[in-house]
């Protein structure tokens, strides 16, 4: 029954998702100018790391991809209550994994697939990368976006208007994006604010991604971002989860 409910959950949703359009390209819109107007800068310095200047920002774009998306899918759940909807899926006996499972997981597949459109961009801009690495960087995009959205889900259902909403997403989405070398590695800086970075989880997310556009797979880089992948999806979706059912939704 759980399969079956978030499968129901997740059509709904992908069905209002591919309803628009142009929503679903403008998500990537920003990432894809900081490739046109900031990736050629990079091109030629030294970056600190191996590979080239596109195998150390393109993994960094697509994973702030799914740090500022699903960090705000909440707002959805905002409208939703306003509108009464889900005041209506409360009567339901539809699971609360399940109503959480199927909005995360159509997060995730929108993001992946803005994610493909985003390293395709970056191969015509010259970025050339390893197929099994380009697949794991969306593996890792796939896992940030439902860690985020099951907890900007669970956020949402906890405020009662956007105004409440956005301000503490925009605090805690930009320290998380400068102190986690999105844009460039955080080993270029002084020798603090590397150690202060290790404290950002997104960090070991990046540094992993970074390796897997090198071909290099077996490193600890990959160990620990694969176990903070996979650690903060359990826990993000375990605390949306309770949300969802304490708060009725």
């Amino acid at each position: 029954m759980l399969l079956h409910d978030t499968a129901l959950v997740y059509g709904r949703y992908l069905r209002q998702s591919l309803r628009s359009r142009f929503a679903l390209l403008f998500g990537v819109l920003m990432p894809l100018l900081y490739l046109l107007f900031f990736g050629p800068l990079l091109t030629g310095l030294p970056l600190g790391g191996r590979g080239s200047s596109w195998q150390v920002l393109v993994p960094g774009l697509l994973l702030q991809l799914g740090l500022f998306g699903a960090s705000f899918a909440g707002f959805m759940i905002i409208l939703e209550k306003g509108q009464g909807v889900v005041e209506r899926m409360r009567v339901t006996p539809v699971s609360r994994l399940a109503l959480l499972l199927g909005r995360v997981l159509r997060e995730a597949t929108v993001f992946v697939f803005q994610a493909v459109l985003l390293v395709l961009a970056a191969v015509a801009m010259g970025l050339r990368a390893p197929l099994p690495g380009v697949l794991i960087g969306f593996g890792f995009v796939a896992l940030l976006t439902v860690s985020l959205a099951s907890l900007s889900y669970a956020l949402a259902m906890k405020v009662a208007t956007p105004q409440g909403f956005g301000p503490v997403v925009n605090a805690l989405t930009l320290p998380a994006m400068l102190l986690s070398g999105l844009m460039l590695p955080m080993t270029l800086g002084p020798r603090w604010l590397d150690v202060l970075s290790h404290l950002m989880p997104l960090r070991y997310l990046v540094d992993a991604v970074r390796d897997a556009y090198v071909g290099r797979y077996a490193t600890a880089h990959m160990l620990y971002g694969s176990l903070v992948a996979v650690g903060l999806t359990v826990l993000s979706v375990t605390v949306g989860t309770r949300v969802f059912r304490t708060a009725g939704a």
